[in-house]
């Protein structure tokens, strides 16, 4: 009988592989609201968190916690079925019809995370023999979702149009999607969507917007990617996250009736999970209003990405080009990465350390994200610590 090797000793081995070369990962424990003045259960002095992304501080915001406070006395805290059973409540109704209106859209469909969002969706729309084309930084949730839907996978160069079109142009395929991020979450980057629709147009395909680091912060309003383009079309399918801007759970797809009906029919994501817990659903409600009327949080947040992109002249690293509140800082080194992330730390400014595969061999960078609930004296402290570091470590 064959020997095979002994699982543990394998897992073992393998984390002892990734500690070499930079690669393994931990939890930090949080234990304060989310916020920028953070405490963490390793640390006794509260730190300034550069990592969330919570970028209208609507995370810890009071009105959100009274409207879900409300949401519990009205609900309870379960839904008890999936959405198609006996877990759909008028709070869910009420928000995707809010969420429809609000970025453009017929109708819309609430799912309890964007990442179950986006693997239900695609298999749902394309499989066996149709292409999908996708960025090749795409988020991890649009390459798990294209692979579930067994069609075939053409990725095209970041933000290359003419290298999408190309690819278009020699596929055969009977049904074709073309699935990009809105803003790609670890270069900060929007993407080129108006010469996108033009080619989802051309061919009569879909065009599927991750729009998880748009929506609330891009656009009148905060209506997102698309309106920031003033794009609108059938062709469109937009995926918003409810975590991140909106401050609470959640994500939601929205298109035309006819794709929102097949979707609720047909996405094994949303048909065969309990339904999220009401109360959140009214949370979300009160944080679309607080988006709506979040002019002043934007402009803030604007002044604050202007102030870090001026300040940070670096020599060795690289700050990527960005308008949104992803500024990453390009160091390449894991090791390296790894050591301005501590010496942040030791300094109470908490910046993760990104590392492959979440972004590519040899692009290692601080993922430094600003929030309208930063203060300038905040962003300035991390400028002038960077520009330290970047001396003191070389």
């Amino acid at each position: 009988m064959p020997e095979y090797p002994d699982p543990l000793e394998e897992l073992d081995a393998g984390l002892a592989e990734l500690d070499t070369a930079g690669l393994r990962r931990r939890r930090r424990i949080v234990t304060t609201p989310c916020r920028p003045d953070t405490r963490l259960a390793d640390r006794e002095d509260a730190v300034t968190a550069f990592c969330s992304n919570d970028y209208l501080g609507l995370a810890a915001e009071p009105a959100l916690a009274a409207a879900a406070h409300q949401g519990i006395d009205r609900w309870g805290v379960g839904s008890g079925a999936s959405h198609l059973v006996s877990g759909h409540y008028a709070a869910h109704e009420a928000l995707e019809t809010r969420l429809a209106a609000f970025v453009g859209m017929d109708d819309a469909l609430y799912f309890s995370t964007g990442y179950m969002a986006n693997i239900g969706v695609m298999p749902a729309l394309v499989g066996r023999g149709d292409a999908i084309f996708a960025d090749k930084v795409n988020h991890a949730s649009l390459v798990d979702g294209a692979l579930l839907s067994r069609a075939e996978l053409i990725r095209y160069p970041h933000c290359d149009v003419q290298a999408l079109a190309a690819r278009l142009q020699a596929s055969t395929a009977p049904r074709k999607l073309i699935v990009t991020d809105g803003v790609f979450s670890m270069d900060g980057d929007i993407a080129p969507l108006r010469e996108l629709l033009a080619l989802a147009e051309a061919h009569k395909t879909w065009l599927l917007v991750d729009d998880a680091h748009g929506f609330g912060v891009l656009g009148p309003q905060g209506r997102g990617s698309l309106t920031h383009f003033g794009l609108n079309s059938p062709r469109l399918i937009y995926m918003g996250t409810l975590g991140k801007a909106a401050g609470v759970s959640g994500a939601f797809i929205a298109g035309q009736r006819s794709v929102i009906d097949w979707l609720l029919n047909k996405t094994r994501s949303y048909i065969f999970t309990t339904g999220a817990p009401p109360l959140l659903a009214d949370a979300l409600l009160t944080a679309v209003d607080l988006i709506e009327h979040g002019d002043a949080r934007r402009a803030h947040l604007q002044a604050l990405i202007a102030r870090f992109s001026a300040g940070l002249k670096l020599k060795r690293w690289q700050l990527l080009p960005s308008e949104t509140p992803i500024q990453p800082v390009v160091i390449g080194d894991n090791h390296e990465t790894l050591a301005v992330s501590r010496a942040l730390d030791a300094e109470g400014l908490w910046v993760p350390a990104i590392r492959p595969p979440t972004v590519p061999k040899g692009a290692a960078r601080l993922r430094i994200v600003l929030s309208a609930a930063h203060s300038e004296a905040q962003v300035d402290r991390l400028v002038a610590t960077l520009l330290r570091l970047e001396g003191a470590l070389a």
